[in-house]
């Protein structure tokens, strides 16, 4: 039913608030026309699902964590279920959305209503858009943006809270699993540097409308305080982004291949100019290299078992030599 039916029955489309291209989900391959709601068509070509279990849409909110002094920054609002919930309970909600055809559905929902005046709305790309000041992120995402859509909310200023949101079940477990996991990797490693990631909810595919094929999961991230990151993050990223190139292979064999030797050298040119030093390199960057390697036993290590700390030693070593990242 849609929002002329029960107060909560769906809980917004899977798009909107940054979607410029087509969604990584499709409809089930038997879906051969878009879905409506309430006279509104979803578009297969946006990859539009409808979650359909109100339970759902309460138990993330009450995951959330929202309070009544609460603003929320809400991704993506569609036709307003979650939306209006949230109004039910925050003090204002600002909602991202793309779609102009669920903007005005949105505004048609809350006008005349108690909540009209403590909601605003953004009509643009989420990518694109200037967020503003936010308590809460509360919303049910865009998969093809998740990974920026991640990092953005995370390098916002002033700091928020938590970030209450839906994700494809299988980038969900990788913001959350541990070393070791088959799903560690660059996403992991460095969005737990940054914030407190936990696991919350999986929701089935069958609890949308059309149902996509896979199934989903909701994701709590809480940013870490500036003054607890002991890095550098660009430094960090750059390190990070060779070790995960091939997070399987030793350290060893990943920093002595010729590529990644050339790239540390022009890196520790850069660096030495930049602090006015002599940016010759006598002893060689490949001597310094070693060095490292046989700090810690570094040169045995493998990315997609190494922990956060084994990562920021490895870091500061490279830096002791003077060999930077960024």
């Amino acid at each position: 039913m849609g929002s002329r039916g029960p107060r909560v029955l769906d809980a917004g489309i899977r798009v909107a608030g940054g979607i410029a291209k087509k969604h990584s989900l499709a409809s089930s391959a038997g879906q051969k026309k878009n879905a409506t709601h309430g006279g509104i068509q979803f578009l297969k070509s946006y990859g539009q699902h409808i979650l359909k279990n109100p339970m759902i849409v309460n138990s993330i909110v009450e995951k959330g964590g929202v309070k009544s002094t609460d603003v929320v920054l809400e991704i993506g609002p569609g036709t307003g279920n979650l939306t209006m919930r949230l109004l039910e309970t925050a003090k204002k909600v600002i909602a991202i959305e793309f779609d102009p055809r669920m903007v005005l559905e949105l505004q048609r929902r809350v006008q005349g209503t108690p909540h009209q005046q403590n909601l605003t709305i953004i009509s643009g790309d989420f990518l694109k858009v200037d967020l503003p000041y936010f308590d809460v992120c509360v919303a049910n995402v865009p998969y093809q943006i998740s990974s920026p859509l991640v990092f953005k909310l995370l390098s916002h200023r002033p700091m928020f809270r938590a970030a209450t949101l839906m994700f494809q079940r299988e980038f969900a477990m990788r913001l959350c699993v541990q070393p070791g996991d088959p799903l560690y990797c660059r996403l992991s490693v460095n969005t737990q540097l940054l914030a407190r990631t936990t696991h919350l909810l999986k929701v089935g595919k069958n609890n949308f409308r059309p149902p996509p094929k896979v199934d989903s999961s909701v994701v709590r991230i809480e940013p870490r305080p500036i003054s607890t990151i002991p890095c550098n993050f660009k430094e960090w990223d750059g390190l990070v982004r060779l070790c995960f190139g091939r997070k399987n292979k030793t350290l060893g064999g990943i920093f002595r291949t010729k590529t990644v030797l050339e790239l540390l050298e022009t890196n520790y040119k850069t660096y030495k100019a930049l602090q006015l030093h002599d940016p010759s390199t006598p002893e060689g960057v490949r001597k310094l290299v070693e060095e490292v390697l046989a700090t810690n036993g570094h040169e045995n290590m493998r990315a997609s078992k190494m922990s956060q700390d084994d990562f920021l030693v490895l870091l500061a070593t490279f830096n002791e030599k003077g060999i930077h990242f960024a």
